[in-house]
C-alpha cells in the first residue's frame, strides 16, 4: 500500500484540503475534522485501499489499524498542512457556522450522554489498572508468604498506593464530573469527599454518647452510602447547581458567593437527597448482577458475552466504566474482583474465530488481507479492525461472532474467572486476571475462538455478500 496515493484519495474524498481542521490518530483510526459533512463521500473514503471501515462521530474516524494508520498520518498532515493533532486555525469560526446543522444530523443523546460519563473514567483508568494490580498482588504475596513482607516500609509504601485510589476514588469521580458537565471541577471533587469516611468529620463526630442522626431516617450518617454513583451523581448536581447560580448572581458578588451557595445547598442535597438515591441504584445494580452471574450461571455468562459487542458497536458499553470500577473497589462486595470483566472480554475471542474462518473459507483475497492484518491485533485486544472492517459489515459475520463468543462467556462463568482491574483485554487480559486463574482464561478464550469459528463456518460466510462489500 503506497500511503501518500492513498493520502491524495483520501483527501479528495473528504472534500480538499479547505475542508479539513484537524488531524490526529489514535491506536487505529485516522480522526479527521471537516468543515462540512455534505462534501464528503464516504463511500469513496470506504473504497480506499487499507481502509478498514468508517466512524462518524464528533470527527470523521477512518480505521487503519495499528502502524498503519501512523504512516497515513504522517502523509495524510503533509498535503493538509496541519501538524498532527491541532486544528486548523479557523476551526472555531467553522464550528459556529456549521454547528445547528452538524447537531442535528449527528446527535445522539444516549450514546451522547454515556460518552460524557465515560469521559468521567477514562482519566482514571490509569490508577484504577495499577491500583487493582497492586492490590491483586499484594493480596497473593500476603497469602503466599504469610505476611513475611507486612510491616517493611518499603512494601507497605506500595500497599498504599493500591489502597490510596479507591480509598479516595469518590473525590476524583465528583472532581471530574464536575468538570465534564461544566462546573468547577474542585466543588465537585468536594462532593465527592463528603463520600469518604473519615473519623475526623464532623458530621461523624459523637456528643455525648450518641452520633448525629439525619432528619427523615433518624439514622447516622455513613459516608459510603451510594459510593461512587453518589459522587458521579453529586459532582454533575454541583455542576448544574453552581451554572444555575451564577446565571442569576450579580458579578460583584460572583466569585465569592455562588461557590459557598453551592456548598452549602449541595452538601445538603447530598446528604438527603442524593446519597440515599445512590444507594438504591448501587444496590439495584449489584442486584441485576447478582441474579444474571449467580442465579443465571452459566446462561447469564452466555448471554452478557455474546450480547457485549452489539452494545460496543453503537457506544453503550461505556455506561459499564463506573459499574467496572465499583467492582474493582477492594471494600466492595465483591472484594475489588471483577467477574464481570473476563465474561465480556469473551466476545473479542469470538471475533477471531469468525475472521479465522472466514479467512479459510472466502476466495476474496480483499477480505483476507484485511483479516490477515486484523487477526494478530485483534488477538492481543484491539478489537476495532475486525469489527470494524470484516465482521460488522457482513452483517451475518458478526451476528454469528456474537453468538460464538457466548460459549466462552459460559466458560468464564463457570471457572469464576474474575479480574483485579481493567484496562486490557485478548491476549494482554492475561495481566489482570486474578493470579491463579490465568490458565482458565486461555480456556474460556481458546472456547470463545472455538465458538466463533464453528458458528461462522457453519452460518456466517456468505461469498455473494464478501464479494458484494469488497468486490470481486
Amino acid at each position: 500500500m503506497d500511503v501518500n496515493v492513498v493520502s491524495s484519495e483520501l483527501l479528495q474524498a473528504l472534500g480538499g484540503k479547505e475542508n479539513i481542521t484537524s488531524n490526529e490518530a489514535c491506536m487505529t483510526r485516522l480522526r479527521v475534522g471537516v468543515k462540512d459533512m455534505s462534501k464528503v463521500d464516504v463511500d469513496a473514503v470506504k473504497k480506499i485501499d487499507g481502509v478498514m471501515g468508517v466512524v462518524e462521530s464528533d470527527t470523521l474516524q477512518i480505521v487503519f489499524g495499528p502502524g498503519t494508520v501512523n504512516k497515513v498520518l504522517d502523509a495524510f498532515s503533509g498535503l493538509t498542512g496541519i501538524a498532527k493533532g491541532t486544528v486548523a486555525e479557523d476551526v472555531n469560526d467553522v464550528a459556529r457556522e456549521n454547528k445547528a446543522a452538524q447537531k442535528a444530523k449527528y446527535d445522539k443523546p444516549v450514546q451522547n450522554f454515556l460518552k460524557r460519563i465515560a469521559n468521567i473514567f477514562v482519566p482514571l483508568l490509569p490508577g484504577i489498572i495499577a491500583a487493582g494490580l497492586i492490590n491483586g498482588l499484594t493480596n497473593v504475596i500476603n497469602v503466599s508468604t504469610g505476611g513475611a513482607l507486612s510491616g517493611i516500609w518499603w512494601y507497605e509504601t506500595i500497599h498504599s498506593m493500591g489502597w490510596a485510589l479507591f480509598a479516595y476514588l469518590a473525590i476524583f469521580v465528583g472532581y471530574n464530573a464536575a468538570r465534564e458537565f461544566g462546573g468547577s471541577p474542585i466543588l465537585g471533587g468536594i462532593a465527592g469527599a463528603i463520600c469518604i469516611a473519615n473519623a475526623s468529620m464532623p458530621l461523624l463526630a459523637t456528643y455525648g454518647e450518641s452520633q448525629i442522626t439525619l432528619p427523615m431516617t433518624g439514622a447516622a450518617y455513613n459516608p459510603g452510602n451510594g459510593g461512587l454513583i453518589a459522587a458521579l451523581i453529586a459532582g454533575v448536581f454541583f455542576a448544574w447547581l453552581e451554572k444555575k447560580i451564577r446565571k442569576v448572581m450579580p458579578s460583584i458578588i460572583d466569585t465569592f458567593v455562588s461557590p459557598l451557595l453551592v456548598l452549602i445547598i449541595g452538601s445538603l442535597a447530598v446528604v438527603i437527597i442524593i446519597q440515599p438515591v445512590g444507594s438504591i441504584l448501587t444496590k439495584a445494580i449489584y442486584a441485576i448482577m447478582e441474579f444474571v452471574y449467580g442465579s443465571m450461571g452459566f446462561v447469564g455468562g452466555y448471554i452478557l458475552s455474546a450480547g457485549f459487542l452489539p452494545l460496543v458497536a453503537v457506544g453503550l458499553h461505556q455506561a459499564l466504566t463506573p459499574i467496572h470500577a465499583m467492582l474493582n473497589d477492594p471494600s466492595g462486595p465483591t472484594n475489588g474482583i471483577n467477574y464481570l470483566l473476563p465474561i465480556l472480554m469473551m466476545a473479542g475471542g469470538g471475533q477471531v474465530g469468525a475472521g479465522l474462518a472466514l479467512y479459510i473459507k472466502t476466495k476474496n483475497q480483499k477480505l483476507k488481507r484485511f483479516i490477515r492484518d486484523s487477526i494478530p491485533v485483534g488477538i492481543l485486544g484491539i478489537g476495532e479492525p475486525l469489527m470494524y472492517a470484516v465482521t460488522l459489515p457482513l452483517g451475518k459475520a458478526f451476528i454469528t461472532a456474537c453468538l460464538g463468543a457466548g460459549f466462552g462467556g459460559i466458560v468464564a462463568s463457570l471457572l469464576h474467572i474474575g479480574t483485579v482491574s481493567q484496562g486490557v483485554s485478548g491476549l494482554f487480559g492475561l495481566l489482570i486476571v486474578e493470579p491463579g486463574h490465568q490458565l482458565q482464561y486461555v480456556i474460556a478464550m481458546l472456547c470463545a475462538y472455538a465458538g466463533g469459528f464453528i458458528v461462522t463456518w457453519l452460518f456466517g460466510v456468505d461469498e455473494d455478500r464478501i464479494n458484494e462489500i469488497y468486490g470481486e
